[in-house]
């Protein structure tokens, strides 16, 4: 018998994502899987019901039938990352049914010891290990990527001048000065949207290591008197540093913020608050017009005066904190996570296997529940368990 495979449409407020196309559903078909698409998953991303049942998915009307007749089941957002309709989903949910979805398992990691309560085996797709072999199920960076990009198109269309250097019969428009802190994924992405834009770049991060990335996308690296040698933490994150290196910090980035047109702050660290990176006396050193997108504001801002989810005018300066940018270009960002979705199916269920195989070494860091336990360290400390549990 095939393996069943789910895709439920996002109950999530404003999701408009859909965690498999029609395209990668032909791709599930023809390895062997058969594929349950719930009515009107794809529809808000631009993928209508018929394009996935001539793609070889089967259509079901009750999202109750669905969960019941799935093996596996598939979504962008579930549990924690989806706090109304990620409790209602569990109730469908049974012992020995897997789900693969975000789930922010740090940040919100209560409804994952629920699931574990009913024996659910759950990935959290943002656990997927910082490897190479692992690039291709990375969601993280799939949406930091489209983030990253959209956070300049949101800046330039707040800011009262352009980005590039326009000679014209009028004179001479000066290039406007993009300013990104953090060269993550996201970051880069900004710099490197920014450069095509014609804006003047510069880009800032803690980690030294990274600046032959800012200089790849056109940007120039920001270098600041500051010891940075333990700024890495694991998986190629920036580290969290102490209050005194990051008043060091704020002194020595006062001066390039004030001068830049549109600053980006990107800075967050898994299952933390987000560094403060950009006081209200820092707002203030800037110039009227100023534009402020804080890409970090679902976990407090990089900006002390953002206001998650708002955009406000502080001190003549627009101030900006998006949520799940990506969100706001559905059809590309369901296409990255399908894709990211079919490696890490792929790489979970081995060709023609219907059994997890629970030895792979991103099988197991991805996976937080598993037989009636929470089963990954990160969750089980981010909860209060004891360690360790192993499979």
């Amino acid at each position: 018998m095939p393996l069943k495979i789910a895709v439920t449409k996002e109950t999530h407020a404003g999701e408009r994502r859909v965690a498999l196309i029609p395209q990668v559903v032909q791709d599930l078909v023809k390895d062997g899987r058969e594929v349950l698409v719930e009515r009107g998953a794809g529809v808000a991303a631009g993928f209508p019901d018929a394009e996935y049942e001539a793609r070889g998915a089967r259509l079901v009307d009750d999202r109750a039938t669905l969960f019941s007749e799935a093996a596996v089941v598939l979504q962008v957002r579930a549990l924690g990352a989806n706090p109304g309709g990620g409790a209602a989903d569990l109730e469908h949910m049974r012992a020995g049914q897997v789900l693969i979805a975000s789930c922010s398992p740090l940040d919100a990691p209560g409804p994952l010891a629920e699931a574990a309560k009913r024996g659910v085996t759950v990935f959290a797709l943002e656990l997927v290990p910082r490897t190479t072999r692992a690039q291709s199920m990375d969601v993280l960076s799939s949406m930091a990527t489209l983030a990253g990009y959209k956070a300049v198109l949101l800046g330039a269309s707040a800011m009262p001048r352009i980005l590039p250097m326009m000679m014209t019969a009028a004179g001479t428009l000066a290039a406007a000065r993009c300013f990104v802190l953090g060269a993550g994924v996201a970051g880069l992405q900004a710099m490197a949207t920014a450069k095509r834009l014609g804006a003047v770049v510069e880009g800032y991060d803690i980690r030294p290591v990274v600046k032959d990335q800012v200089l790849s996308v056109g940007a120039r690296f920001v270098e600041l008197a500051l010891d940075t040698a333990s700024a890495e933490g694991a998986g190629g994150y920036a580290k969290e540093q102490g209050e005194e290196f990051l008043e060091k910090q704020r002194a020595l980035l006062t001066g390039v913020i004030a001068k830049s047109d549109l600053v980006i702050t990107t800075a967050a660290i898994p299952g933390r608050p987000s560094p403060e990176l950009v006081t209200e006396d820092m707002v203030k050193a800037m110039q009227p017009g100023s534009v402020l997108i804080d890409l970090a504001a679902e976990r407090g801002g990089n900006c002390r005066l953002t206001q998650a989810g708002e955009t406000i005018v502080v001190h003549g300066v627009t101030i900006s904190g998006p949520l799940d940018l990506a969100a706001t270009v559905p059809g590309d960002a369901s296409r990255m996570l399908s894709r990211n979705a079919l490696s890490f199916l792929r790489n979970a269920y081995k060709k023609g296997a219907e059994q997890l195989d629970l030895a792979d070494d991103i099988v197991q860091g991805t996976l937080a529940t598993h037989d009636g336990e929470v089963t990954h360290a990160r969750v089980r400390e981010a909860l209060g368990l004891p360690q360790p549990v192993t499979i």
